[in-house]
């Protein structure tokens, strides 16, 4: 059984402090930020007096509230003069599924749920700050700004408590910042300068009031959040992809016709480094898998002009119940892209937090989108598509890739010069598919689309490629054509996307991963992140070694050896029997020398086996003896069954601590326990063939178990 471990004693488990934060802040390219700030600072003011005079002159409505409902507000005038209002994207919706996996009492039993995390959350207005579900937890960022039912919605989407069970948030212990959509770019500039993760958009630009070569085009909005993402590296936007599948307002798609649905994406859903959420409808199973699933009618469909892959992944389609800013106690249940999105958002954020707990640190915004795109079930196994990106979010998938990372994983941020590439060999043992992928966060495209309809100009600039060799053979990455768009994916050179994945199944023997670059790589560099699956990262052995020997015995101590395991690192634990806390050790090599021992003491010792940070066997059988000089003898306590007698458990738990015989008993059968020395301590009926030792400190003792058919006698050890 491989049990999972973490070195909690070395990494703090606490959400993201100040220093972190700091830390953050420090590695991004602040000067740019800044610069940019001042200019986002300057056309904001520009574009309100454009506004305003565009208003007056077109008798055009600055706000308006439709009769669904539904919140507009007019943000800027395009390059055409087409009025680009902002709309949430709520239509019918749900929450990613499986990112409960992670939280406490989930089935991974890791414990995240946020805690100390922080989230921004751009949106029509900002959330009700005092409601039930996470009071404390959620600050207004713009204090001048109305209060917003949407904006309620996706923010207890991420942290309610769960006060009302059904409308538990996916980090129901995280902090939210929350904005309306005004300066959304300016001020996310400046949070993301100072060491903010992630932000949630759950809005977009209104499909029904632009032209239709907005549709799909690279314009300078989508310019403007890649700009902000590439000069703070840890910064990743999550946006909805939007509810335009079935409204028909482009009349010239890219693919097929307008009844088709595709070709529906609009302003920042279409930038490279971000990732643009689908809406799907899907079953899963009690375990996490995912049982069918398919894109919800309302979702809107890619391509992007370039033929790009958006939206990136899908989250899990149904209605959602979350709060709502009618009252303070207030629940209501929404719909759409926009409720898809925060559980997206939120899974990301338990990410981070698990990373942090794992390795100390958090990861750079193109690990954690590459982690998740590279993690997320496939639907048909066919490779990405137009309509869900790369599939469905697994937040557990995701988790347990971090988890095995230097077992069966590999996870790195690496950097690739101009002119160089960048070679790794991994051994696959047959049995698994072996998945590769590189992500990077893309330099802004300087071609900016002002109006030429369905244009292909490729918006990426730095063009990475990975392939895989093995005897000859070079397996590609999936890719898209956008003339096909509903075509299943091929494997090809993809020129397009800042992602890649390379996937092969039953992989078996020694592969050889390369990455390479095209032509010259902007700024001569380019970060990217590399992530493997399905491999074998050492030949360590997941067991408890089995085999605990007295090397050597002198006056005071001990040598004790066991079992090698190759490339293994060992935790031993040691004591005196009677003492409750063990003193634990790390060490490489498979012997240990025990000094300064007394004699006529008992002792007890034990070990397991790790192969990487986080993956260990479970503890060998407890070696006790008494010490007596060059006289003693090592005796094996196995805590899962003594001698062929009375086979029996003993539970190390303390909130179970009970002895269970393997031996149907009856009122008749008595149990007795003794000291080693003979003294006894306790007897009674071995009911329904169960024994409480919760009233016996750790040690050794000596179980006697008798009736009318039985008489037999072993050793426990409780520890």
């Amino acid at each position: 059984m491989i049990l999972l471990f973490m070195f909690s004693a070395v990494y703090s488990v606490n959400g993201q402090t100040a220093q972190q934060r700091l830390k953050i802040a420090a590695k991004n390219k602040k000067t740019e930020l800044a610069n940019f700030k001042t200019s986002l600072v300057s056309d904001y003011a520009l574009e309100k007096a454009r506004l305003d005079k565009a208003v007056k002159m077109n008798n055009w409505k600055i706000k308006e509230t439709l009769s669904n409902g539904k919140k507009i507000e007019l943000q800027s005038i395009g390059e055409d003069g087409s009025p680009l209002y902002y709309e949430t994207y709520s239509d019918e919706a749900g929450l990613v599924s499986r990112a409960s996996t992670l939280n406490t009492d989930g089935l991974m039993g890791l414990h995240l749920d946020g805690d100390g995390m922080k989230v921004g959350v751009w949106d029509a207005g900002v959330a009700l700050n005092n409601h039930v579900e996470y009071t404390s937890r959620l600050t207004i960022g713009d204090n001048d700004a109305e209060v917003d039912a949407h904006a309620t919605r996706v923010s207890g989407s991420i942290i309610s408590t769960g006060l009302k069970k059904d409308a538990k948030g996916v980090a129901n212990m995280a902090k939210i910042v929350s904005h309306d959509w005004t300066r959304d770019k300016i001020e996310v500039t400046e949070a993301a300068a100072n060491g903010l993760l992630l932000s949630n958009h759950s809005y977009g630009i209104m499909a029904d009031r632009v032209p239709d070569w907005y549709f799909g085009a690279y314009t300078k909005v989508a310019q403007d959040w890649d700009k902000i993402m590439y000069n703070a590296p840890y910064y990743l936007m999550v946006t909805a992809a939007g509810n335009a599948q079935k409204s028909g307002d482009n009349e010239t798609p890219s693919y097929g016709s307008t009844a088709d649905g595709f070709d529906v994406l609009l302003g920042f859903t279409i930038s490279k480094n971000n990732i643009t959420v689908a809406g799907a409808n899907s079953s899963i199973d009690n375990n996490g898998n995912l049982k069918s699933a398919d894109v919800s009618t309302y979702s809107s469909f890619g391509p992007v002009d370039d033929g790009r892959i958006k939206p990136d992944i899908a989250g899990n389609g149904g209605s959602v119940l979350s709060t709502d800013s009618a009252s303070n106690t207030s629940y209501d249940t929404s719909s759409g892209t926009s409720m898809a999105t925060p559980g997206v958002t939120g899974s990301l954020l338990l990410l981070q937090q698990y990373n942090q707990e794992l390795y100390g640190e958090y990861m750079k915004a193109a690990t954690l989108k590459g982690l998740a795109l590279h993690t997320a079930d496939d639907i048909d196994d066919q490779g990405p598509d137009y309509k869900m990106g790369w599939g469905i979010m697994n937040a557990k998938n995701a988790a347990e890739v971090l988890n095995n990372k230097d077992f069966s994983s590999h996870i790195a941020e690496e950097s690739l010069e101009n002119g160089n590439s960048f070679s790794f060999d991994v051994t696959a043992a047959g049995n698994e598919t072996l998945i590769a992928s590189i992500s990077w966060t893309d330099v802004e495209s300087s071609f900016i689309n002002s109006g030429e309809l369905n244009a292909t100009t490729a918006a990426l600039v730095n063009d990475l490629d990975i392939r895989i060799t093995q005897n000859g053979q070079t397996f590609f990455p999936w890719k898209l054509n956008p003339a096909q768009a509903n075509s299943a994916a091929t494997k090809g050179d993809n020129l397009v996307d800042p992602f890649e994945r390379i996937e092969i199944p039953n992989a078996e023997g020694i592969y050889t991963i390369t990455v390479t670059h095209k032509g010259e790589l902007e700024n001569m560099v380019q970060d990217f992140s590399f992530i493997v699956s399905g491999v074998m990262m050492t030949t360590c052995s997941i067991s408890a070694p089995e085999t605990i020997n007295l090397k050597e015995t002198e006056t005071s101590s001990v040598n004790l050896t066991w079992n090698a395991s190759e490339d293994a690192l060992y935790e031993i634990q040691y004591k005196e029997v009677n003492q409750e806390e063990w003193v634990t050790e790390y060490i490489s090599v498979n012997n240990f020398s025990w000094k300064a021992l007394l004699l006529d003491t008992t002792y007890s010792f034990r070990l397991r086996t790790f192969c990487s940070q986080n993956i260990a066997s479970e503890y060998s059988d407890v070696a006790t003896f008494t010490f007596k000089g060059e006289e003693t003898e090592l005796e094996i306590l196995n805590a899962l069954s003594t001698d062929s007698e009375i086979p029996f458990n003993v539970y190390p738990n303390p909130a179970v601590d009970e002895i269970q015989l393997n031996i149907q008993t009856t009122e008749n059968t008595m149990y007795r326990i003794m000291s080693t020395s003979g003294v006894e301590l306790k007897m009674a009926s071995a009911t329904n063939s169960r024994i409480n030792v919760s009233d016996l400190p750790s040690g050794l003792y000596i179980l006697q178990i008798q009736d009318l058919d039985i008489n037999k006698t072993t050793k426990f050890y409780k520890y």
